[in-house]
């Protein structure tokens, strides 16, 4: 995991190969303005997902507690304050449910071990091992999620 400003993005472009391109994509786009939706930028390697909500208890969050063989998030709070709850997957032991191959999720019923807060333009980088628990708040918030395929 990786948490940071998104003004420090451009240190993160050796990661992955499609780093630069999802950071520069987010750099181009008016982000008070961009409409809730899905936007393929590079077919099934490269998705953003912009959302816009209530957020939810830690506990409903945790309900929710999740992690991706196939693809690494990059999560980016618009506005709003987003807290997340954040556990090692190697470190999980209570899965919920089998694999979902199609949406590319595996949840857990283990309890977060830490929870971050983001602000406005700030991000996380989720790895496959990385289980989490977004969306945490007593607000509205308005996020962007990058999904990157391995």
């Amino acid at each position: 995991m990786i948490i940071d400003a998104f003004e420090n993005a451009g240190k993160y472009s050796w990661v992955h190969p499609l780093f630069a391109r999802a950071f520069e994509y987010i750099k181009s786009q008016d982000l008070e303005s961009i409409e809730p939706g899905t936007y393929q930028i590079d077919g099934e390697r490269l998705r953003v997902i912009v959302a816009n909500g209530p957020g939810v208890t830690a506990k409903e969050s945790a309900a929710h507690f999740e992690c991706h063989n196939k693809h690494i998030d990059i999560q980016l709070c618009i506005s709003g304050t987003e807290q997340m709850g954040w556990k090692p997957r190697s470190h999980c032991i209570q899965q919920r449910g089998e694999y979902s191959e199609e949406k590319d999720v595996l949840f857990y019923r283990d309890a977060p071990d830490m929870y971050f807060t983001l602000k406005k333009q700030q991000f996380v980088i989720f790895f496959p091992e990385d289980v989490h628990a977004p969306m945490i708040s007593d607000g509205e918030i308005k996020k962007l999620v990058v999904k990157l395929r391995l």
